[in-house]
């Protein structure tokens, strides 16, 4: 229950770096890497620029989380209290193994073979 409380409250934001149409870099949590081909500032006055269109482009996918939650104030009865106890002592045991491997035919003696039952009843593979 912990777990869906904390990713529902969680923003995040994906940054994206596209060079043309193509997706170059995709970062969560710091900014995307470039592709290294952005337009540099040019060294000239502005009076010789030449403008050409930059091929680079960056977008950032904004995911907020919720930020009003309604804490419950309600009680857990008894038989409530007894079933989720009980579920959990079950669940945690429901995977332990057995401390030792338990051989449950070690102390069996097979019967002692005295006739050789296939001769008796003049069965034989062929």
């Amino acid at each position: 229950m912990a777990l869906v409380v904390v990713f529902s409250t969680m923003s995040f934001t994906v940054d994206m770096h596209y060079c043309g149409d193509t997706l170059v870099d995709t970062s969560i949590f710091e900014k995307a890497d470039t592709c290294g081909m952005e337009m540099q500032k040019p060294t000239v006055p502005e009076d010789c620029n030449i403008s050409t269109k930059n091929c680079c482009s960056d977008k950032q996918l904004i995911i907020d989380g919720q930020d009003e939650l309604k804490p419950s104030n309600k009680k857990i009865s008894l038989s409530e209290q007894i079933f989720i106890a009980a579920f959990t002592f079950t669940y945690i045991n429901l995977f332990e193994g057995l401390e030792e491997n338990a051989i449950s035919y070690k102390d069996y003696v097979p019967p002692l073979v005295r006739t050789q039952i296939y001769k008796l009843d003049e069965s034989y593979l062929i």
